[in-house]
């Protein structure tokens, strides 16, 4: 079982070494997609990453590129990996239905991290590590479980630094006590999330609604500012600094939610959205919500505390499918808010009708009855 641990580096003078080192690999990588394309514009063909590998090793001795020697020869290697998993994605993705975009130039303010695996990097115990030639030190909030894998140095962008270390551990025993309950749930614009049961409805904080003042306070302060001074450098991060408070609260909404219904059931039940046509019908309002992000929280705390998590499929008619006699109402529209069976005249709430649909067939396919397989939930 693989394993991500988190830390946020001190602030510190050495830490300008780390900035320098991803923003030679954003050099790196913005040569080695030049070297592709021009490749590909000669020969037809695309390189591997072994002949990125050699030719990089070969530019390394010269003195133009004296500096590249400062990144570590295995953060250069999963430089060219994720080239080169991008470009065979990309290729695939021309002989099916989904298409995905080559790789292209990233800019190297916008560059963030560079990986290294089994060498580069040592542990010195406590709250210390050392990268290269010298020592960093680090909020040590918990401890490391496992054998290390690799460490990312990743920087956001207000500047700070962070460290990822990923970790393989043993897979533990569950030793909580199951409850047996089990609950559909349907996500809404003006509902987070509707539960099948008595329960009563989640509601979300809409964090960037929230603070939707301060950030365009923050966007026209950066907007006044010269392009290139030390005013506008402290703007963006001010602006920087916004989003990432709206984003924080989000993200301690998502968790502690998903802990709390992940404690309280042991199946839950969820339709597998379109979260990208949903994005384009309804922008900003469904990006608040962080539906994905939330469905991903969800997943983790599956797998921690034992529960079942089944996606039912996206085009179940969770909404229009009667819950009292299955009766599909045909000319149900996205306003209509609650509806009237025609056939068992059941007056029905739409997103709570819905929420029970979902739970009786995801429950149903795990072998409680006789309907259409739902999708198991893929860990991330």
């Amino acid at each position: 079982m693989r394993k991500t641990f988190q830390y946020k580096l001190y602030q510190a003078k050495r830490n300008k070494h780390l900035h320098q080192q991803i923003d030679i690999a954003a050099g790196i990588y913005n040569h080695c997609i030049a070297l592709h394309k021009r490749y590909y514009r000669l020969y037809g063909k695309s390189l591997n990453k072994y002949q990125l590998q050699k030719h990089i090793t070969g530019l390394k001795k010269q003195e133009k590129f004296k500096a590249w020697n400062q990144v570590g020869s295995q953060a250069i290697q999963d430089i060219t990996d994720r080239i080169d998993r991008a470009y065979k994605l990309f290729f695939d993705s021309l002989k099916s239905e989904r298409k995905v975009a080559p790789p292209g130039f990233r800019k190297r303010v916008k560059y963030k991290s560079f990986t290294l695996k089994q060498a580069g990097y040592k542990l010195l115990g406590g709250n210390k590590v050392k990268i290269g030639k010298r020592i960093y030190r680090f909020h040590h909030s918990r401890n490391l479980e496992g054998m290390v894998k690799t460490l990312t140095v990743k920087r956001d962008p207000l500047g700070d630094l962070y460290l990822f270390f990923s970790c393989d551990i043993k897979d533990q025993t569950i030793d909580r006590i199951m409850t047996g309950k089990s609950a559909g749930f349907d996500f809404g614009l003006k509902t987070f999330l509707m539960p099948s049961n008595e329960t009563d409805p989640i509601q979300s904080p809409l964090f960037f609604k929230q603070g939707i003042k301060a950030v365009k306070k923050a966007n026209n302060v950066l907007s006044r500012k010269k392009k290139g001074s030390n005013h506008r450098k402290q703007a963006r991060k001010h602006l920087a600094r916004v989003h990432r408070t709206i984003a924080n609260k989000r993200k301690d909404f998502h968790f502690k939610t998903a802990k709390a219904l992940v404690s309280e059931y042991d199946l839950l039940c969820f339709e597998d959205l379109n979260i990208k046509a949903m994005q384009l019908l309804w922008g900003r309002k469904v990006s608040d919500l962080g539906l994905f992000s939330f469905l991903r929280t969800v997943e983790h705390y599956c797998r921690q505390e034992g529960s079942e998590l089944v996606f039912v499929d996206r085009f179940f008619p969770s909404s229009k499918m009667c819950s009292s006699c299955g009766h599909i109402n045909k000319e149900l529209a996205l306003k209509d808010r609650s509806w009237v069976c025609s056939e068992c005249r059941t007056d029905h709430d739409r997103d709570k009708n819905a929420a029970m649909n979902i739970h009786r067939e995801g429950a149903s396919s795990l072998g409680l009855g006789d309907v259409r397989p739902a999708l198991q939930a893929v860990p991330a």
